[in-house]
């Protein structure tokens, strides 16, 4: 159980190393790899404006205090009540439930803070951990997108899409103060 042990910050200069070192994993396949060090060092000095502008509201992913991944909710320019939460999370914490707790804490922080009615999740099919995270947080299937994103390689891919309303976290939400965990599995 990982609830307590994670925690989002924003993104920081000295975190630019740690996310060019997980994102460059050949193992990492549902991300592009990154260019450069620099090229992290430049977006993390963009994160702010992107924040003043409602663009990306990113974060480092921390356990127990060590920097292990990102997540971050992207807005729908056209629909700027909708968010996309995208993630990463380094290889040797893989399967401990950190991405799930990180998403968790994400979309608490979109639908309370930052005024969304609506957060999506975005996965290849193959990547059964990603649709592991959507389900264990409550997320609907929606349906396939085909061809809805073009890799660096200029290839097409199909993606699942995961929804959740506004609506229906408030319903959990409500639904576990009323009853607490009696009867349901516990979150981790």
């Amino acid at each position: 159980m990982v609830k307590g042990l994670v925690s989002l910050r924003f993104p920081m200069a000295k975190d630019a190393e740690r996310f060019y070192e997980i994102l460059n994993n050949p193992n990492f396949i549902y991300f592009s790899p990154v260019e450069s060090l620099e090229a992290e060092r430049r977006w993390i000095r963009g994160t702010k404006k992107r924040r003043q502008q409602n663009i990306e509201w990113n974060f480092t992913i921390l356990y127990k205090g060590e920097v292990v991944g990102g997540v971050g909710i992207e807005i729908n320019y056209h629909r700027p009540y909708t968010g996309e939460i995208g993630y990463f999370v380094d290889e040797k914490y893989w399967g401990l439930g950190i991405a799930s707790e990180a998403v968790r804490l994400a979309e608490k922080m979109g639908f309370e803070k930052y005024g969304l009615e609506r957060i999506e999740i975005l996965m290849q099919p193959e990547n059964k951990a990603s649709e592991k995270v959507a389900v264990k947080n409550g997320y609907l299937k929606e349906g396939l997108l085909r061809n809805a994103i073009i890799l660096k390689d200029k290839r097409k891919r199909s993606v699942w899409l995961y929804a959740k309303s506004k609506e229906e976290y408030l319903d959990e939400k409500k639904g576990r103060k009323q009853r607490g965990n009696a009867g349901r599995p516990e979150r981790n």
